[in-house]
C-alpha cells in the first residue's frame, strides 16, 4: 500500500517497493532542490551536425537514409500521460438481452491491448527502431496498469519508471468495436482518467527522476493529454521546472504536445495543431481558424517559446517554423480509407527521431509526414512505421520534397 504519509512514503518500481530516499530525495518536499545544474554521467552525445540534403529539396534518398541508421543510436525519454487502449471486439449476431435489466447484453469475442496517448508515441519509437526508449509517468496499481506495462514490455520499453500507486487509476480509453461483414464500428467510447490533482510527493518523485535521467538521453518527449489542469502528470510544477532546465541541455531535444496548454512551455519545441496554436494567442476564438491565420498564431508562439515550433495541418501538412523561418512541408498524397487515431503521435514520434538524428527541421517535418501517411492507413488500431516503410514511402513521394528549398 501506497501512502501519501511524507515520512513514511514508499514508491513501487514495477514489482520492487522501495524508500522513496532510495531514489535520491532527501529533506522536506517542499524544500527540495531544484536547482538547475544537471547530476549524473552525462549520455555521450550524438553526431549532431546537422544533415543536409546534397541535391536540390530538402533531402535526397542518401540523406534520408543517413538519418534513419541513426535511430538505432538514439536515447529517448517519453515523460507524461501513459493510457492504455482497449478495444472490445464485439459480435453483433450473439447480443443477448440482460435477464435482468433488459438492456442489450453486448457479447466480447476478443480483445486489443495497446499503449495509449504517451504510450503511443513509445509504440511508434519501437517501430522506427529507437535505441533506447524510457517511459516516465504515473499509473494505477489496477488490472489497466499491468496491461498497459506488459504491452510497453512487449515493445521494449524500459518501464522501470513508471511508478505504481494505488493512489491513481490507470487511465484507460475503453474502445467497444462493433464486428461486421465490412469492417469494424466504434461505439460509445469509455474513459478512465483521474479527476482529482496529482498530488505533491508524486510531483516531487517525477521531478527526482527526470533530474537523473535528462543526462542519459538525447531526446525528451512531453506528452501533456489530459485536459483537467493538473489531474494528469505535467503539472504546472514540472511544465515549470522542465522550462526552466531546458536550456542547460543545449544538446537534447525538448520537445512537447499538449491539449490544452501548448503556449505555457517554454524553451522546448512545441507541435500545435492549427487550434492549439491559435487559441494558445487567442484563448477567447471559437472558430475554425483558416490556415493563414493559424500560422500567424504559430509565428508568434515561437518568438513567445524562442524554439521550433511544428505547426499541424491536417492534409495540407507541417508547416515548421524555426530561426524566424518558416516553410511548409506538404503530405504524401494518400488514397483510400483512413484512420487518423493515433496520427499525431506517430508525428511526434518521427519528428523526434530525426530531430535527434541530426535532421533540420524541414527533414524532420517531412519524415514526420510520412510516418503519418504510412499509420493513417493502417485501420482500427494506433498505426506504426517501420524504417523500411518510411523508404518505401520516400521513393514513391521523393519528387514532393525536392520541390521544396
Amino acid at each position: 500500500m501506497i501512502t501519501p504519509n511524507p515520512r513514511k512514503r514508499i514508491i513501487r518500481s514495477q514489482n520492487k517497493w522501495f524508500p522513496v530516499h532510495a531514489f535520491g530525495f532527501h529533506g522536506n518536499e517542499d524544500n527540495i532542490n531544484f536547482s538547475n545544474e544537471p547530476h549524473g554521467k552525462t549520455v555521450p552525445a550524438l553526431n549532431m551536425k546537422t544533415i543536409k540534403g546534397r541535391r536540390s529539396g530538402i533531402m535526397d534518398t542518401a540523406t534520408l537514409q543517413s538519418i534513419l541508421d541513426r535511430f538505432p543510436k538514439c536515447r529517448i525519454l517519453v515523460f507524461g500521460d501513459f493510457f492504455l487502449d482497449k478495444y472490445l471486439e464485439i459480435d453483433p449476431s450473439l447480443n443477448e438481452v440482460s435477464i435482468e435489466t433488459g438492456l442489450t447484453a453486448y457479447q466480447i469475442v476478443g480483445k486489443r491491448l495497446q499503449p495509449g496517448a504517451a504510450g503511443t508515441v513509445c509504440n511508434n519509437l519501437s517501430a522506427l527502431g529507437i535505441g533506447k526508449i524510457v517511459a516516465l509517468s504515473v499509473i494505477g496499481d489496477d488490472g489497466e496498469g499491468y496491461e498497459l506495462q506488459k504491452a510497453l514490455q512487449s515493445r521494449g520499453v524500459d518501464i522501470s519508471n513508471l511508478i505504481v500507486t494505488d493512489q491513481r487509476f490507470t487511465p484507460t480509453y475503453t474502445k467497444p468495436m462493433l464486428q461486421h461483414m465490412t469492417g469494424e464500428e466504434e461505439i460509445e467510447r469509455q474513459d478512465i482518467k483521474n479527476r482529482r490533482r496529482l498530488h505533491s510527493w508524486l510531483e516531487t518523485e517525477l521531478k527526482v527522476r527526470l533530474e537523473k535521467l535528462l543526462p542519459e538521453v538525447n531526446a525528451v518527449i512531453i506528452s501533456d493529454q489530459v485536459q483537467e489542469r493538473n489531474c494528469g502528470v505535467v503539472t504546472d510544477r514540472l511544465r515549470d521546472y522542465l522550462s526552466e532546465i531546458a536550456p542547460h541541455y543545449p544538446q537534447t531535444v525538448f520537445f512537447v504536445d499538449s491539449r490544452e496548454r501548448i503556449g505555457e512551455f517554454q524553451n522546448m519545441t512545441v507541435k500545435p495543431n492549427r487550434f492549439e496554436a491559435t487559441m494558445a494567442i487567442h484563448p477567447d476564438y471559437d472558430d475554425d481558424p483558416p490556415t493563414p491565420f493559424a500560422v500567424e498564431c504559430a509565428k508568434q508562439l515561437h518568438q513567445k517559446n524562442g524554439r521550433p515550433v511544428f505547426l499541424t495541418l491536417d492534409k495540407e501538412g507541417i508547416c515548421a517554423i524555426a530561426n524566424n523561418k518558416t516553410v511548409t512541408i506538404p503530405c504524401p498524397p494518400v488514397a483510400g480509407p483512413i484512420d487518423i487515431v493515433g496520427a499525431g503521435d506517430s508525428v511526434t514520434a518521427g519528428i523526434v527521431s530525426s530531430l535527434a538524428s541530426g535532421a533540420t527541421e524541414a527533414q524532420a517535418a517531412g519524415i514526420g509526414n510520412l510516418v503519418a501517411s504510412i499509420t493513417i492507413r493502417q485501420l482500427g488500431t494506433t498505426g506504426t512505421a517501420s524504417p523500411a516503410q518510411i523508404m518505401e514511402a520516400w521513393e514513391q513521394n521523393q519528387e514532393l520534397y525536392k520541390k521544396l528549398d
